[in-house]
């Protein structure tokens, strides 16, 4: 199973590989909704981005983790993040998840797109 980062773009959803230059865009992403604010995820509050960028490409460098950015490809706008996680290459397997979206985006196609965009990438490459 590789780790390498890769783009994988669709329709609806275009998922990069999550870098520190995201900070602004993905604090703009989670202040549409207040998504720190809900219950039944961990977004982080706007004060705290930085913080969790630094630990999931740390991760990344462990090779635990492959955090990606996801850009509405009709604005460009940085609209969340979703990640292959608990990664082990040794048995192969990951999950998919530590998945957010602002909340323009949140019941549209995008998630569902995003979904199947790292489902294909995982059975068909990794």
């Amino acid at each position: 199973m590789a780790l390498n980062a890769v783009t994988l773009a669709g329709r609806h959803a275009k998922l990069v590989a999550l870098s520190r230059e995201h900070h602004d865009g993905l604090v703009k992403a989670a202040e549409d909704g207040e998504l720190w604010k809900l219950w039944y995820t961990g977004v982080p509050k706007p004060e705290g981005m930085a913080a969790q960028i630094e630990r999931c490409l740390g991760l990344q460098k462990k090779g635990t983790m492959l955090p990606f950015t996801v850009i509405d490809p009709a604005s460009q706008a940085i609209v969340g993040m979703t990640t292959y996680l608990n990664i082990d290459i040794d048995s192969p397997r990951l999950e998919i998840g530590g998945t957010w979206y602002a909340r323009r985006v949140q019941r549209t196609p995008v998630n569902t797109e995003a979904k199947l965009l790292l489902l294909a990438h995982a059975f068909d490459q990794l």
